[in-house]
């Protein structure tokens, strides 16, 4: 085809991105004979429209040809512009949109009507009446909102794609995956030759893409900048974004120069109603039709005329029509114009009041919701599960009104929403977010603060703080218990007390653990409080774990489990089968225990309980182990390790790095292996966790000891210890699979010392450097070797001291000593410890143990 027939306008400068939508949009324009592109302002309607149009010319013999309406004020004049920019003349006495009509009929084109929004009722009638009269005529138009003709399909132009959330763009590469730091870079370069995104600025340029919503406008105004400024300075002063990016194409009409012109535009387009609620609903981080009914509506706007509002601002590409969640459709507006909305309303003097109707929605709302998904009142498991699902998409609302309180010195209403919403923050493992702001409204000098709701409240906060820091916790539980039993506040006091029960058996006092439970378990079945009462069995069955009593604590887990289902709380049973997963494996029985835990992970996953499906995950990776499927026990760890260090769960973290250890161990790779368990004891020792018992430490480190010998296991272990948390777990995560033939350390060992292959293990030559540390916590003295042997040939205290000739109170000391160093309660575990010696890694983790 002659170029001349492409009639469009020349581009500025290069097209960046877009390749899938341009793909898509060619093969749309086969299926439809109307198609428009609709979006916010500054979204790159009109130049993905160009490149459409360019892109297809070939097949339209009588040309493409594109017709600028941004400028046109008079609807009347929409067909002048058309014919004029066609080449078609009026004819005296018959109207214009006739004669264009029949000038068409015989033509296959392309017409593309540029910026129709503000001439919406003209553009359409045009519209209708040439696809009408003109059976090859295929149109294209742009718009901030449908025409609304017959057979009109409507394409939503996104913003370009952007790094999400929390991801690291650290690796330039990696960026220039993203359409937006592409085109950054592209106009950068162009504003200031020489610039590129590279390794110093990659993470800056990317915060600015994500902060501008991906929107090509907003982004070449930011690009511009780079003349005076540095990424990193532009991403700094992006939260006054409107006085920032104004330096546009000159040559471009006002709308097009600033980012502020281009929404301006659209919001002068809107009805009185329309504004308004545009206006209030950047109150909102996202909401559902319900939510802006309850918050937004007044005598202004009857809450009857929001959903018509709404979908009129839908439209009109202000509002992004999200997916469901719950049944319910979601709405949310581009950041970019959601501070446009704020800025408006502010003007307005409406911000303070709809800030308050939204504090005063969310406390309403979460209040009702705990009562739900804690089982306080009767429902059904799917109503509990809406609850949490629907915090993680209101969570950002949520903060919203705490940061209202926070600003008004409203403890009291801050406190109730952190205590409401604090079952999704436990479920999530986001303890760290629900902890600051626990901390700051606690912290605040509000005496009018019932001592209900501080107690309920430190008792969260304690909830809180357990994964991390359980000397913590124990401090805040006992303050909270106090004002718990101050204020009568029966399921707080059991709250209170379980949480004692679980801290005092994390950091090793059972008998502590079991009067909390038992007075927990007591409060829970006198006022039928079925969530305590579960809760408090479940305890009470990984009490009875930890003394031995296997039997006792299946039969207190199930009764647990039952509690919880009689509720309905799945959550709770969930818990509890965890529990008797871990028994199961630990009696020997691991296929029992896959089926405990694939279940108990089905329930976990529903709700996106981070914090236990890691726990789940890492009991498959170890009934994987137990049954030899070492590879398939690799990936289930890697995926529990890695939701354990993201939760910043440091019970997880050093349980995951212990089954790493194990994992080292069943590889062949006994330095790993030492290293991995000495860094796990390091990290129980700084959460004040109780010591791994040391028959486990033995486990690992005794076939290590066989093929590197004592002195090497002692520096590995020294290694270990001094490795941050942080190394230790991307030393975990960062080893590739070991080659084929490594000896297992559960295998006999060879002749001879072997050195690890290449690549199998960490990099360990630095560790020659460490002086030799004394030996590891767990290990015994020789003298000790000697008398565990001697206890498993089953002779008595008084034996032992006759055939050493050491008195009978240095035999029993010895054996005490034993005891104490492998965790063991009884003679007839040393006697097993000492049989299985050798043979293999524990079975790591005991039902009950921390």
């Amino acid at each position: 085809m002659d170029e001349i027939q492409a009639h469009l306008p020349e581009e500025q400068n290069s097209f960046v991105g877009r390749e899938r939508e341009l793909a898509e949009l060619r093969q749309v324009l086969h299926r439809t004979r109307a198609l428009t592109l609709c979006g916010p302002g500054g979204i790159g309607k009109t130049r993905l429209a160009l490149r459409v149009l360019a892109s297809a010319a070939s097949e339209f013999p009588d040309g493409v040809w594109f017709v600028e309406l941004a400028d046109l004020r008079q609807a009347d004049l929409v067909a002048s512009r058309i014919a004029a920019v066609i080449g078609i003349t009026e004819e005296a006495g018959r109207p214009l949109l006739e004669t264009l009509g029949d000038a068409l009929r015989p033509r296959r084109m392309l017409l593309a009507l540029d910026n129709c929004e503000h001439l919406l009722d003209a553009c359409a009638q045009v519209s209708r009446h040439l696809l009408t009269s003109a059976p090859g005529l295929r149109l294209l138009a742009t718009s901030r909102e449908p025409l609304s003709v017959a057979a009109e399909t409507i394409w939503r132009v996104t913003p370009l794609s952007v790094a999400p959330a929390g991801a690291k763009a650290a690796v330039t590469g990696d960026a220039q995956r993203y359409e937006a730091v592409r085109l950054f870079a592209d106009r950068a370069a162009a504003s200031r030759p020489g610039f590129a995104v590279g390794p110093d600025n990659v993470a800056a340029v990317t915060a600015i893409c994500r902060a501008l919503d991906g929107m090509p406008l907003a982004i070449e105004l930011a690009a511009a900048r780079v003349r005076a400024l540095s990424a990193e300075q532009i991403a700094a002063r992006l939260d006054d974004r409107f006085a920032l990016l104004t330096a546009g194409d000159r040559s471009a009409g006002p709308r097009q120069r600033t980012l502020r012109g281009a929404i301006d535009w659209s919001y002068e387009l809107l009805t009185g109603p329309e504004r308004a609620l545009f206006r209030r609903l950047a109150t909102f981080t996202g909401w559902s039709l319900e939510m802006a009914e309850q918050v937004c509506a007044d005598e202004e706007i009857p809450a009857a005329e929001v959903l018509g509002l709404t979908a009129a601002l839908v439209d009109k590409s202000l509002v992004v029509l999200d997916p469901e969640v719950s049944g319910q459709a979601r709405y949310r507006m581009l950041d970019t114009i959601r501070e446009y909305a704020a800025a408006r309303l502010a003007q307005a003097g409406e911000s303070a009041a709809f800030r308050l109707r939204l504090r005063d929605y969310v406390l309403r709302v979460a209040e009702q919701n705990f009562a739900v998904g804690m089982a306080l009142v009767p429902g059904p498991w799917r109503a509990r599960v809406d609850v949490f699902r629907r915090y993680d998409v209101d969570g950002g609302n949520v903060s919203q009104a705490l940061h209202w309180c926070l600003d008004q010195g409203d403890a009291e209403a801050g406190l109730r929403i952190c205590i409401a919403v604090s079952p999704c923050w436990i479920v999530w493992g986001t303890s760290g977010e629900g902890g600051e702001w626990l901390r700051a409204f606690l912290a605040l000098d509000s005496p009018a603060v019932p001592a209900r709701v501080q107690g309920a409240a430190t008792v969260v906060r304690a909830q809180l703080s357990l994964p991390s820091d359980p000397g913590l916790a124990l401090t805040l539980a006992a303050d909270g218990l106090k004002l718990c039993r101050e204020a009568a506040d029966g399921y707080w006091t059991a709250v209170a007390l379980n949480l004692l029960s679980e801290v005092a058996l994390h950091t090793g006092r059972i008998d502590d653990a079991a009067a909390s439970a038992d007075e927990a378990l007591s409060l829970a079945q006198a006022a039928g409080d079925g969530w305590n009462e579960g809760y408090a069995l479940g305890t009470r069955a990984a009490i009875a774990a930890r003394r031995g009593k296997l039997r006792e604590a299946e039969q207190l887990a199930t009764a647990s489990v039952a509690a919880m289902q009689r509720i309905d709380q799945q959550w709770g049973a969930a818990r509890a089968l965890l529990g008797l997963g871990d028994l199961a494996r630990f009696r020997g029985h691991p296929g029992e225990a896959h089926g405990w835990y694939v279940e108990a992970l089905a329930i976990l996953r529903e709700i996106g309980a981070r914090p236990e499906v890691a726990r789940c995950l890492a009991g498959l990776g170890r009934v994987a182990m137990d049954l030899g499927a070492i590879g398939q026990a690799r990936r289930h760890l890697t995926r529990s390790l890695r939701l354990s260090h993201a939760t910043g769960a440091r019970i997880g973290v050093a349980r995951g790095l212990e089954a790493f250890a194990a994992l080292a161990g069943h590889e062949g790779r006994p330095e790993l292996a030492v290293q991995l368990a000495a860094a796990s004891a390091a990290l129980r020792e700084k959460a004040g966790l109780p010591p791994v018992p040391g028959a486990r430490i033995e486990s690992y480190l005794a076939p290590a000891r066989r093929v590197l010998g004592d002195a090497a296991v002692a520096r590995l272990w020294a290694a270990g210890l001094a490795t941050p948390s942080e190394a230790a777990v991307t030393l975990a995560l960062d080893q590739p699979a070991p080659a084929a033939g490594a000896v297992a350390l559960d295998q006999p060992a060879p002749a001879a010392p072997a050195a690890v292959p290449d690549g199998d293990g960490p990099e360990l030559s630095a560790v020659s450097g460490y002086e030799v540390a004394s030996a590891p916590p767990s290990s015994l003295t020789p003298r000790e070797l000697q008398i565990a042997a001697l206890v498993a040939s089953g002779r008595s205290n008084k034996a032992i001291a006759d055939e050493l000739s050491i008195s009978h109170t240095t035999a029993a000391r010895h054996v005490a000593n034993i005891m104490a160093k492998l965790g063991f309660n009884s003679r007839s575990q040393i006697a097993a410890w000492v049989a299985e010696r050798g043979q293999g890694p524990g079975r790591g983790d005991e039902s009950g143990k921390a």
